[in-house]
């Protein structure tokens, strides 16, 4: 199977194309990638497959792209609130 992981950063965005087996899972895929060991602060657990969330056990089928997520930065909710409470002044 043909999978691509990917891991961005505001200031580069890592790309890894790999062949794996039939029945590879998300995290087999991460492990593969190398992408644990070139950027430690990676959490497992966070990650996609073309854009919806899925486990770490999750199967891979050919051409399936994983994206590994950060976790945010700022919460949705209050940047939302700030942003309303500045439109009404």
């Amino acid at each position: 199977m043909r999978i691509e992981v990917v891991y961005a950063l505001p200031q580069r965005q890592e790309r890894v194309l790999l062949d794996l087996e039939p029945g590879s899972t998300v995290l087999d895929a991460i492990q593969a990638s190398g992408l644990l060991q070139r950027s430690p602060e990676i959490k497992l657990g966070r990650a996609g497959v073309w854009g919806q969330p899925v486990s770490p056990d999750a199967r891979l089928r050919d051409l399936d792209r994983v994206e590994i997520y950060r976790p945010l930065t700022a919460d949705p909710k209050e940047i939302r609130r700030k942003r309303a409470a500045r439109a009404r002044k």
